[in-house]
């Protein structure tokens, strides 16, 4: 009989194995063809709302790590539960160890960016899983469990052998006196087994993390840049006065650079696409559909603008906010090529990844500076920020804007059509609420006494800053120096100071003002259905 346990150990190995090594093989591949973030993939559109929630109030960025960690650790109690059966049904345990091992290679085939040639690494892995589990199954005996050698079998029956037979029996010495001893329980058979496993184990793991899934989730964006050759702006953004930015030490540049711009999307790994095979269809309710490739994109006269991207899930003082300078073409020059229906009033945006977002249309067709967009910052947009061309909308949350990887514009309705965050809750049209935050000092900080500075930034995307007000503890609301404007789409940022400051613990909260007199308010709420609130205010100590 084979041991529970070691034939347990040996279905996850065989696992790790199994997904360590189709892994490692998709480097060579590409993400579409790993069949972890393809299982990872394939979960997300299908996890409840309910989940979608709290996961990401309590993980925040970190929510693709944690979906891949779960899922990696349900694959390798599956191969588990799977071993332990082996224990006493062998062959129904390897038809499942097999089942369940095709079970990526399906997900891998239907995802839409895969092809028939992904599945390759997947197989292989497969195949060096079974063959580990075959192996590994050899040992997983009660032997190795117990130690207990099996007896030697007896020449005759007890009763038959001769009364003064001088062969000893199977517990007797060759002296007469009787030996029960059993092998020591470390046995070299069960030791074999543990080192066996361990260093099989030890090579799956080490496959995993060399593999695509950790190459694909600690991607460095400028390290991934697309060689695409821009051209030069039709339509320049304007120059960056001196003054936009104030001297503060520790304040965020006021262009925020595309490897520490956030991230915040439904793909585990950025879709590998080939700018020449791109190409964007306009479609729904109008009159003409239009169809454009990337070499028609890239022929417009292009323009450059200098705006600022805020993710509706960005707590108070968070760092979900980036300000760049994109290059691309107007949205509301391609739909006027379409020709809208008078009563469509939405445009759902199509991701290559499948990812929908559902945009007033308007917001593409008044005169503010939405683009379609192919360059951030002066050059191509890097792959995790939407390589090659993507949707940037001033006013709006980017869950109902900023779809990255676009391929569809389909002009629709509202009450006929939904997207993938507003069916979880979320609000449908989503404007951009004033909000602010301080930088300087940062939270907990120890400053000396004596004279203090603070510094921050504040947005209210289509409106404009208007007013920054600082204070000190529980005094007086004072209204801090602020850093030229650029346009109404960019954020403002700001600078105060305070003097003689006691040694001690203290606060400094923040407020801002739009130009249409809107003050931020002061009332906390999480960031679901539309944007957290409340005035940002951080604790430091004066030494």
């Amino acid at each position: 009989m084979r041991s529970p346990f070691s034939a347990a150990l040996a279905g996850l190995v065989a696992t790790l194995v199994l997904f360590g090594a189709a892994d490692l093989i998709a480097r060579a591949f590409g993400p579409q063809s790993a069949p972890l973030l393809a299982l990872g993939q394939t979960i997300i559109p299908l996890t409840p709302t309910e989940v979608v929630k709290p996961v990401i109030d309590l993980f925040g960025t970190n929510d693709k790590l944690f979906l891949i960690l779960t899922t990696g650790f349900a694959a390798l109690v599956l191969g588990g539960l799977i071993g332990w059966l082996a224990s006493h049904r062998l062959r129904l345990a390897t038809g499942l160890l097999v089942v369940a091992g095709l079970v990526p290679v399906l997900v891998i085939l239907i995802r839409p960016e895969s092809g028939v040639i992904d599945i390759v690494p997947t197989l292989i892995g497969l195949i060096l899983g079974m063959a580990v589990f075959r192996v590994l199954m050899r040992f997983a005996t009660s032997r190795t469990e117990t130690g207990t050698a099996p007896a030697a079998p007896r020449a005759f029956p007890a009763a038959a052998r001769p009364a003064h037979s001088s062969t000893p029996g199977p517990s007797q010495s060759e002296d007469g006196s009787s030996d029960s001893s059993e092998t020591p329980a470390t046995s070299p058979s069960r030791r074999r087994f543990f080192v066996i496993t361990g260093i099989i184990g030890a090579a799956g793991a080490t496959a995993a993390a060399a593999g695509q899934t950790v190459a694909s989730l600690t991607l460095d964006a400028g390290a991934a840049v697309a060689k695409l050759v821009l051209p030069t702006p039709a339509k320049k953004a304007p120059p960056i006065p001196a003054d936009a930015h104030p001297d503060v030490e520790g304040l965020a540049p006021f262009l925020t650079d595309p490897k520490d711009f956030y991230r915040i999307d439904t793909a585990l790994a950025p879709p590998v696409i080939d700018p020449q095979e791109w190409s964007l269809r306009i479609h729904g309710m109008v009159e003409s559909e239009v169809t454009l490739t990337m070499d028609d994109l890239l022929d417009l006269p292009l323009d450059e603008h200098h705006i600022t991207l805020t993710c509706v899930s960005n707590p108070v003082g968070g760092d979900l906010v980036g300000n760049a300078t994109w290059l691309g073409y107007p949205v509301r020059e391609l739909l006027r090529r379409a020709k809208p229906h008078p009563d469509a009033d939405m445009v759902l945006s199509h991701s290559f990844d499948g990812f929908t977002a559902s945009t007033p249309i308007e917001a593409l067709t008044d005169d503010r500076d939405s683009l379609l967009a192919v360059g951030m910052n002066g050059s191509p947009l890097p792959p995790e920020h939407g390589f090659p061309a993507r949707l940037v909308v001033p006013g709006l949350y980017g869950f109902v804007s900023a779809t990255k990887w676009v391929t569809e514009l389909e002009v629709t309705r509202f009450d006929e059509k939904t997207a993938y965050w507003t069916d979880r809750g979320w609000d449908a049209k989503a404007p951009i609420l004033v909000a602010s935050r301080v930088e300087v000092p940062t939270p907990l900080a120890k400053v000396p006494a004596g004279d203090l500075v603070v510094g921050g930034t504040a947005w209210a995307q289509q409106s404009g800053i208007e007013r920054v007000d600082v204070k000190l503890d529980d005094g007086e609301w004072t209204p801090a120096e602020l850093g030229d404007e650029v346009n109404i789409d960019t954020w403002r940022q700001w600078k105060t100071g305070f003097s003689d400051v006691d040694a001690g613990l203290h606060t400094v909260t923040v407020r801002a003002i739009d130009q249409d007199g809107n003050v931020q308010t002061p009332e906390r709420r999480k960031s679901i259905p539309n944007s957290a609130t409340g005035h940002h205010h951080i604790q430091f100590s004066v030494e």
